[in-house]
């Protein structure tokens, strides 16, 4: 009898933490609950859920994972997503431990859970041509020349999904892509980087997917991405601490995306970077997009962010220092209706939109950015036409309906400034420009001002693509309908080039203009239909290419 009541009270108390919700019950289940006996541990098959009925939390430690940081778990993490799928799903839990894991494979409705101290490992590949390690690439198709080899495949990734719905991947814990490499490719120009069997180069790679959720938890060393969403709609990320040796996050051919409080440390390449690529074989848009409250850098060595010490490079390395936020460069399908909002950019490059491969990049809304220690150019617009796609449909793009607003830089590069390029006969167009506080390290000579940068229409697009620029503020070319107002260009030391440039522009209206004393504020080249108003050094109404 007393026995019985024992029962009952601890039934009582496992049904309590289980009303408490998922979050409760992982950190709190008796280890009986979850399959364990007298401290032994029993290995359960997908056809044996290890939880309580209700509870749809499975342990990974239940289905034989050790956490040792040594023995290769990823059978059994894969087991017990198994295990979830088939009970309708439910939440598979990482206890603290390292997990050491090749492919780990995701299921509709099933979330994963890396509780505190939990991190998953990517484990080193197997010897060449021995069988096993991460799963296979996908076969080669005929469109994987419009993009880089990463792009084209998913399933050689640490966590990887395909066709998949309503998922999860919550933190705190970690994932650290300590086996994955940053790049290989079967046409590698160096020979080490060409195998591609049982080599795993991402951490996170979702294709064709719906209602996706990342949130709270860390990524170290992502390998060529910390996460690539190709083609996935309701997407949420949220939270994320990324420290990496390549781009943070790849959002290619997604709809209705939110990336909001994330952390990126990305000194090799991009940190954030909306892309619209033709690796489904089609071209598609990334549309209602959303990114707001991000950091990025690219100053800090690999990890320094993560343990906090936030440790810089020595001078004397060639570090790129990218690290920014990116539209581009992949750009066959479109980037629509997007806004970047309450952003830190440090020690990286600046924003970036570039349309080179015959995107509508259109209605897209920047504001509240903070910069510091800009590398290249604070603000960089690109109109391309490098037309990587197939040829007979692929023509030069556009760039028009963009606001950038409340935007303030220090300490930036002075040798580019900004720059906003169209191609002959393709114009960015309706641009509104205000509030905008551009400090740069001046030291602009005259020769740097005489410089007539080429038009490179088909060259890989990069702020630094035309070599050092005649103008210190702004250089705009082939650009119709532009609007700057509230803007202040400042040279911590003495720099002769004019503050604004416009080659080849139609339709510019400056209000409320400031730029350094001692150097031209406005010079025209082949433009019409200027106008100045309280412009510092510019009389009140219509500029001519002889008026600043």
């Amino acid at each position: 009898m007393i026995g019985e009541v024992d029962s009952m009270k601890a039934r009582r108390e496992f049904l309590k933490l289980a009303s408490v919700g998922v979050t409760g019950a992982m950190t709190m289940v008796a280890p009986t609950a979850m399959g364990a006996v007298a401290g032994k541990k029993k290995e359960a098959s997908p056809s044996e859920s290890p939880t309580k009925s209700g509870t749809g939390v499975f342990e990974v430690t239940a289905f034989g994972a050790t956490g040792d940081g040594k023995t290769l778990d990823t059978p059994a993490i894969n087991r017990a997503i198994e295990a979830a799928e088939a009970s309708g799903g439910g939440t598979v839990h990482f206890a603290a431990g390292q997990y050491l894991c090749y492919s780990i494979h995701l299921k509709s409705n099933v979330a994963l859970h890396l509780g505190q101290g939990a991190v998953i490992i990517a484990a080193d590949p197997l010897p060449e041509g021995q069988a096993g390690g991460y799963d296979e690439p996908e076969p080669v198709q005929a469109w994987e020349a419009y993009q880089d080899y990463g792009h084209n495949h998913w399933h050689n990734s640490l966590i990887w999904g395909e066709s998949l719905h309503d998922i999860s991947i919550y933190g705190p814990g970690r994932i650290w892509g300590r086996g994955l490499t940053r790049s290989n490719g079967p046409e590698s120009r160096n020979p080490a980087s060409r195998r591609t069997s049982g080599v795993g180069n991402k951490s996170i790679s979702l294709k064709n997917c719906q209602n996706v959720v990342l949130k709270d938890f860390q990524i170290l060393k992502g390998g060529w991405f910390g996460i690539l969403a190709t083609a996935v709609d309701n997407l949420l990320i949220d939270g994320l601490t990324i420290d990496t040796n390549r781009d943070g996050m790849d959002i290619d051919c997604c709809r209705n995306v939110r990336v909001s409080n994330c952390a990126v440390n990305s000194p090799w390449d991009d940190a954030i970077v909306p892309k619209s690529s033709f690796a489904l074989g089609y071209a598609r848009a990334t549309e209602n997009l959303e990114i707001t409250n991000c950091y990025v850098t690219g100053a800090y060595q690999e990890g320094t962010m993560l343990d906090g010490t936030w440790k810089k490079f020595d001078p004397s390395q060639r570090v790129p220092h990218t690290g920014r936020i990116k539209l581009g460069t992949e750009s066959n399908g479109g980037f629509k209706n997007i806004t970047i909002s309450n952003c830190v950019f440090d020690g990286c490059q600046g924003l970036a939109l570039e349309t080179v491969d015959g995107a509508l990049l259109e209605d897209v809304a920047i504001t509240n950015i903070t910069m510091r220690d800009i590398v290249s150019a604070p603000i960089f617009m690109r109109l391309g036409s490098r037309l990587r796609g197939p040829a007979e449909s692929t023509r030069t793009g556009t760039l028009q309906r963009v606001i950038v607003s409340n935007v303030v830089c220090s300490n930036a590069a002075s040798h580019l400034g900004c720059i906003i390029s169209g191609v002959p006969g393709y114009e960015i167009r309706d641009l509104k420009l205000h509030d905008i506080y551009i400090q740069h390290r001046g030291g602009g000579t005259k020769e740097q001002a005489a410089i007539q940068p080429a038009e490179d229409e088909k060259k890989y697009p990069e702020p630094n693509m035309f070599g050092d620029m005649p103008s210190q503020g702004f250089y705009l070319r082939h650009v119709k309908n532009v609007e700057l107002s509230n803007i202040e260009i400042a040279a911590m030391s003495d720099d002769v080039r004019p503050a604004f440039i416009l080659q080849a522009v139609e339709g510019a209206d400056f209000f409320h203009i400031k730029t350094p004393s001692g150097a031209p504020v406005i010079e025209l080249h082949d433009s019409k239909d200027v106008n100045a108003l309280w412009v510092r050094g510019v009389k009140d109404g219509a500029v001519t290419e002889s008026g600043s």
